[in-house]
């Protein structure tokens, strides 16, 4: 009787299964099985089958179904062996496995850069002699000058508005902003027209450049208007935001990207047998970082496709690695359409090339080239920037759009009148502060190692007028940019 029971219960819970199977194809975990059946064996997620035999009493033909585990949370293993790695890495590692599989040399790049808690940008300053590396800015304070300059010419072509927004993305400690202000301080229907909006991520830096700018907070005690912040240095009002799509929009504005692309995330493409492969960051059999290649396309693939469609063929075809980086597209595409709506134009600097981007991704700490996975968060990562990209996806937008350059730092520089600057200032200083201002100058404009330097071989001034470029994005209505006319 016992037996017979247990054989009935048996045999229902096999026609149960059995009459469940075809439905669960419509799950959504089971689908996405189906979508990898047709994929590499290593991009096959986990799976348990659950055989079903027959039996005596019902002679029924097997069938398997398949249960996906890939979205399911693994937890990290448990150990108790001591461990060095940062809490970055183990960030990295909880995320490589979580996902089942590496990640993008981009998602790394962003999560070793701004990651909230640990992220290289965030917890610290990393700008000047004491930080890991030096921007133009900090070299000469005649750098901002010029681009305060510019920003006023372009102010002038737009018809002198009464309100503008000027924004800077990325402001380091604030120095080029503050010099800006400082050189155009006797302007006053200039200053007095400008909103400074400061696009920066990291408290840290947040900080730095309200003590820069010589912010002071005036308390509002109405309460329907919030509180303002003046900056002292030519009575203009500053803010701060995440991201540049906060800056309030309607007003005419100019964009300044000072070093700023090259940080922004880059994927990387190498050639294999199989075509374009994205290089991946995974963790190895020894538990540290390496990198691996996509076995099958992923979603920056289209971004690749789009940006060979943009480079004659012969450029594509002499390349093995490629970089391309889907962020300053999107960035360019959003500032190209304030700049359609609202009117203005924007400068963008920084090193890289007039043509598609091979393979530059490097890794600085403390002014020295280091391995990109080695210690990740204590080295600022960046690339070159693929100038026509940008061009490119500005034109994409509109056709009030028009870009120009990018030409040289040192002619940029040059054409505003840096020249005359630094004899006026000669005039009135030190013997220490010319020398100063002799080193900055070269390193503004020259190219390679200055002759006129008789100091430690070690400390040698390179000039970064050939290295870095500028380029603008400006609306057609105000004409071409000075200096790119």
């Amino acid at each position: 009787m016992l037996r017979r029971l247990l054989l009935k219960q048996a045999s229902a819970s096999r026609h149960l299964l059995s009459t469940k199977t075809p439905q669960s194809t419509s799950h959504p975990l089971l689908h996405k099985h189906l979508l990898f059946s047709s994929s590499s064996q290593s991009q096959t997620p986990q799976s348990t089958s659950v055989e079903h035999v027959d039996d005596a009493d019902n002679n029924q033909a097997s069938s398997t179904i398949s249960i996906d585990r890939s979205c399911l949370y693994n937890p990290p293993a448990h150990s108790h062996e001591p461990t060095t790695d940062s809490e970055l890495v183990k960030h990295l590692k909880d995320v490589i496995k979580f996902r089942g599989g590496p990640i993008s040399v981009a998602e790394y790049m962003e999560e070793v850069l701004t990651n909230p808690k640990f992220g290289f940008y965030i917890t610290r300053d990393v700008f000047g002699a004491g930080g890991d590396f030096i921007t133009s800015p900090e070299v000469s304070q005649m750098f901002g000058e010029m681009v305060g300059i510019w920003a006023m010419c372009l102010w002038e072509q737009m018809g002198q508005p009464e309100k503008v927004n000027l924004v800077e993305l990325g402001p380091g400690r604030g120095t080029l902003m503050a010099d800006l202000l400082r050189g155009a301080s006797k302007f006053k229907s200039f200053t007095e027209s400008l909103h400074i909006n400061m696009v920066e991520c990291s408290p840290v830096l947040q900080k730095l450049q309200h003590q820069n700018l010589h912010c002071t907070d005036e308390v509002n005690t109405g309460g329907s208007v919030k509180n303002k912040t003046i900056s002292t240095l030519a009575g203009t009002p500053v803010s701060w935001h995440a991201s540049l799509e906060e800056v309030p929009s309607g007003l005419p504005t100019i964009i300044i990207a000072h070093e700023f692309y090259d940080a922004l995330p880059v994927h990387q493409f190498q050639r294999a047998s199989r075509g374009w492969c994205e290089k991946m960051v995974d963790v190895a059999e020894d538990s540290s970082l390496r990198f691996v290649l996509s076995p099958q396309p992923t979603p920056a693939t289209l971004y690749l496709m789009k940006r060979c469609k943009w480079a004659a063929k012969e450029e594509v075809e002499k390349l093995n690695h490629i970089e391309i980086c889907p962020k300053a597209m999107d960035l360019t595409h959003i500032i190209a359409k304030r700049i359609s709506s609202d009117g203005g134009g924007a400068l963008i600097i920084d090193y890289g090339l007039n043509g598609i981007v091979s393979d530059s991704l490097q890794a600085i700490r403390k002014h020295k080239f280091v391995n990109i996975l080695d210690a990740p968060g204590s080295s600022d990562l960046s690339a070159y920037v693929d100038f026509p990209s940008i061009r490119h996806s500005a034109q994409e937008v509109s056709e009030d759009i028009s870009v120009h350059g990018p030409i040289t730092q040192s002619q940029f520089l040059g054409s505003l009148g840096i020249n005359f600057r630094v004899e006026a200032l000669l005039q009135n200083c030190t013997y220490e502060q010319a020398e100063s201002l002799r080193t900055g100058y070269w390193r503004l404009v020259g190219e390679g190692e200055a002759p006129f330097w008789e100091g430690p071989d070690e400390e040698t001034p390179i000039g970064m007028g050939t290295r870095y470029s500028a380029m603008a994005i400006v609306n057609k209505k105000q004409g071409i940019p000075v200096p790119f006319q």
